[in-house]
C-alpha cells in the first residue's frame, strides 16, 4: 500500500474529528462548572445579604428593649450587640471583597458591585457611629436621642440591602437561565456531535468495509467481476482499489485457468516423459554387458526417441585424441569409411566433444566453420551431437542423424545430454569394472605363480637333480645308487603330485554363504586323513557373514596355513578357532610342531618354506591384519583377523 499524505490519512481524520469534539465537550464542561461555581458563589453572597436584613432588625430589637432590661440584661445586651456588629462587618467585608473558597461572589452585573459599595458606605458612615456610641460603656444603653431618625436610618439600610439582594436574585435567575441554555446546548451538541459521527464512521469506515466484504462474498462464489468503488483516497481507499486490482488478476486466472492447467499438464506429461525414459534407460544401463552392447542398446533407444534415421557413438581415444566410431546404425558404408575416425576439434562432433556441450546443426544453411560435407552428401537435413561424459570428463560423443529438418526443444537436448551422461557412466563403470578384473586375474596369477613356485618349481627342480644323479650312476654302473635314486624320484613325484591335488583343491574351493566353518571342517578333516595329524575346530561367538569374496580368500590363507603344517611344521595335532562377533571375524591356526626362530629367519627362508608372502598379500587384498608368532620347539601361531568393514591398505 502507497504511504498517504498525513491530512487524508484516515487516521489522521478519525484522531482529528475525535480531538475536535473532545476539546468542544471539554469546553461546555469547563463553561458549564464555571458557571455553576458563580452560581454558588451568587447564592452565598444573596444569602448573606439577606441575613444583613435580619441582623439590623435585631439590632434595633435588641436597642428598642435595652431600657427595660435590668443591669444584668444590660450587660448580655450590651455584648449580643457587639457580636451582631462583628458579624455584619464581617458579612459586609466578604460581600465587598468576595471568597473564592466557600466560595461567594456578588454579581458583577445591574451595578451590583457599585450598589454594595454605597451599603458598605451607608453602614459605616451612618449606621456604625451610631452604634459604636450605644456600646460605649460610658454610655447608657438607649436608643439615640432622635428615635425617628434612627428608625429612619435603619429602614433606610434595609431598604437599601433588599434593593440589592433584589438585583442580585434577579442576576442569579438569569445567570440560572443562560446556565440551563448552556445544558441545553450541550445536549444539542451532544446529539448533533453523535449523529455528525455516525455519518463520519458510516461515510469513512462502515460503508467501505461493507463494500468490501460484499465484494468478498461475490468472489467466495466466483464472482471475479466484482469491483468495489472507491471512496476516498484513504487506507479503505487503497484497500478499494488492492481488492479491484486483485479481483481483475483472479479473473485473468481465472480466464486462462483451464489453459495453465493444460500446460501445467503437458508439462507435468513431458516431465513424466522423460523420467520414464530415464528410469528405462537407467534400468538397461545398469544390465552386465560390454562397452559397444552398451552403445548399440542406447543408440537404438534413443534412436526411436527423437525418431532418428540414424545414429552413432563415438569414443574418444585419449592417446591420440582421435574420436573412433564404434556403433552406428543406419549409416552406409561410404559415410561409416569417411567418418570412421575424427580428429577431437574437427567438424561438429569434433567441437561438440572439446567443449562438452551439445550442438545442433541444420544443413539447409550450415555454419562456415564447420565441416558437415559428409553428412550432407549422405542426405541428412539435420544433424546432433550430444557429449558423453562422466566425472566432468567426455568420454565420446553420440550422434543423430534426421532425413528432415529437426528442432530439438531445450527439453529435449537436456534430456539427451541427460541421457548422454548416463552413457558415460556406465561406459566408466563397464571400464573400471575390466580393470578391476584384470587386476584381481593379475593378483591371482601372481598368487598361483607363488604357489607354485613353493611348491611344484621346488619339487621339478630337487627331481632335476635326481635325474642327474640318475644318469651319472648309470654312467658308472652303480646300481645301488640307481636304486636310491629312483626311490628318491618317486618320492619327489609323488610329492609334486600331492601339490598339484591340493592346489586344485586350494583354487577350486569357494565359500557357501554362511558356511565358512563347514569349509575349514572339510579342509582340516582331508589334513588328518592325509596325514594324520590330529586336528581341532572350535567355534565361538555369532554374527552375520562377510562378503563371500573376503571369506574365500580367509579359507585360502587357513589352508595354506595347513598346508605349511603339513610340509614343514612335523606336527601331531592343530587346532583352529573361528570366532565371529559384530566387529568381524578372526581365524588362529595353532599347531605343536617344530616351530622356528623368527628373528634368525630371514625373508627369504620364509617365503620359501612356509609362504608368509602369499598369506600377507592376501591378508593385504581384504583389508585383514596378518600376524605369526612362533619359537623352536614350541609350535607354531598364524592370527587372521578381519573387521567388518575392511579399510584400505596404506
Amino acid at each position: 500500500m502507497s504511504m498517504l499524505p498525513l491530512g487524508k490519512s484516515l487516521s489522521t481524520k478519525i484522531t482529528g474529528i475525535l480531538l475536535v469534539f473532545f476539546l468542544v465537550a471539554l469546553t461546555a464542561i469547563g463553561v458549564t462548572l464555571f458557571m455553576s461555581w458563580q452560581l454558588e458563589g451568587a447564592a452565598a453572597a444573596i444569602n448573606d445579604a439577606g441575613s444583613l436584613r435580619m441582623r439590623m432588625h435585631r439590632i434595633g430589637h435588641l436597642l428598642a428593649h435595652a431600657p427595660q432590661a435590668s443591669p444584668a440584661d444590660t450587660v448580655r445586651i450590651r455584648e449580643t450587640l457587639g457580636t451582631e456588629v462583628a458579624e455584619f462587618d464581617f458579612i459586609l467585608d466578604e460581600l465587598r471583597h468576595g471568597n473564592p473558597q466557600r466560595p461567594l461572589f456578588v454579581p458583577r452585573d445591574n451595578a451590583i458591585p457599585a450598589d454594595m459599595q454605597r451599603m458598605v458606605e451607608f453602614w459605616s458612615q451612618r449606621v456604625r457611629p451610631l452604634l459604636d456610641g450605644v456600646l460605649d460603656p460610658s454610655n447608657a444603653l438607649t436608643i439615640p436621642a432622635d428615635p425617628p431618625a434612627f428608625d429612619d436610618t435603619i429602614r433606610g439600610f434595609v431598604t437599601g440591602m433588599n434593593a440589592v439582594v433584589l438585583k442580585m436574585e434577579q442576576s442569579y435567575a438569569r445567570n440560572t437561565d443562560i446556565l440551563r441554555a448552556s445544558q441545553v446546548c450541550l445536549i444539542a451538541l451532544a446529539v448533533i456531535g453523535t449523529l455528525f459521527l455516525i455519518r463520519f464512521f458510516f461515510v469513512l469506515v462502515i460503508r467501505p468495509v461493507s463494500e468490501l466484504q460484499t465484494g468478498i462474498k461475490r468472489m467466495e462464489q466466483e464472482d471475479f467481476s466484482v469491483r468495489v468503488p472507491v471512496l476516498g483516497n484513504d487506507e479503505f481507499g487503497d484497500l478499494s482499489d488492492g481488492f479491484n486490482r486483485m479481483a481483475v488478476h483472479l479473473q485473468g486466472l481465472y480466464e486462462t485457468l483451464e489453459e495453465r492447467v493444460d500446460v501445467k499438464t503437458r508439462s507435468l506429461e513431458e516431465k513424466n516423459r522423460q523420467l520414464e525414459i530415464l528410469y528405462d534407460m537407467s534400468a538397461f544401463l545398469r544390465q552386465p554387458q560390454d562397452v559397444d552392447a552398451l552403445c548399440r542398446g542406447f543408440l537404438q533407444r534413443v534412436q526411436k526417441l527423437c525418431g532418428a534415421t540414424a545414429s552413432s557413438a563415438r569414443l574418444l581415444d585419449k592417446d591420440s585424441s582421435q574420436l573412433c566410431m564404434t556403433v552406428h546404425s543406419g549409416l552406409d558404408e561410404q559415410f561409416i569409411d569417411f567418418e570412421a575416425t575424427l580428429s577431437c576439434g574437427e567438424c561438429m562432433c569434433g567441437q561438440a566433444a572439446r567443449g562438452g556441450t551439445s550442438l545442433v546443426c541444420k544443413l539447409d544453411g550450415p555454419d562456415p566453420g564447420l565441416d558437415l560435407g559428409a553428412c550432407h552428401r549422405a542426405g541428412f537435413k539435420a544433424v546432433a551431437a550430444i557429449p558423453i561424459g562422466a566425472n566432468q570428463q567426455t568420454l565420446g560423443i553420440y550422434n543423430l542423424y534426421f532425413r528432415d529438418a529437426q528442432r530439438l526443444e531445450d527439453s529435449d537436448r537436456q534430456l539427451l545430454e541427460t541421457l548422454g551422461q548416463q552413457l558415460g557412466i556406465a561406459v566408466e563403470n563397464q571400464r573400471l569394472h575390466a580393470s578391476d578384473r584384470e587386476l584381481a586375474v593379475s593378483e591371482e596369477r601372481n598368487l598361483l605363480a607363488r604357489e607354485l613356485h613353493d611348491s611344484i618349481a621346488q619339487g621339478l627342480a630337487f627331481m632335476n637333480l635326481q635325474v642327474q644323479m640318475l644318469d651319472d650312476a648309470l654312467r658308472h654302473n652303480d646300481v645301488r645308487q640307481a636304486q636310491g635314486t629312483l626311490a628318491m624320484l618317486r618320492q619327489g613325484v609323488q610329492e609334486s603330485y600331492d601339490d598339484v591335488r591340493e592346489l586344485l583343491v586350494h583354487f577350486r574351493t569357494r565359500v557357501a554363504k554362511q558356511d565358512l566353518s563347514g569349509a575349514i571342517g572339510a579342509t582340516l578333516r582331508r589334513l588328518s586323513d592325509q596325514t594324520g595329524i590330529a586336528t581341532d575346530l572350535e567355534l565361538e561367538g555369532g554374527g552375520a557373514p562377510l562378503d563371500a569374496e573376503v571369506e574365500t580368500q580367509a579359507l585360502y590363507i587357513v589352508q595354506e596355513t595347513l598346508s605349511n603344517v603339513r610340509k614343514h611344521a612335523q606336527a601331531k595335532s592343530v587346532h583352529v578357532a573361528l570366532r565371529r562377533g559384530v566387529h568381524g571375524l578372526t581365524v588362529v591356526v595353532r599347531d605343536d610342531g617344530i616351530g622356528f626362530d623368527e628373528a634368525g629367519c630371514t625373508a627369504h627362508d620364509k617365503e620359501n618354506h612356509i609362504g608368509l608372502q602369499v598369506m600377507r598379500e592376501r591378508a593385504q587384498r581384504i583389508g585383514g591384519d596378518f600376524s605369526l608368532h612362533s619359537a623352536p620347539g614350541r609350535g607354531t601361531e598364524v592370527r587372521l583377523d578381519l573387521p567388518r568393514v575392511s579399510q584400505e591398505p596404506h
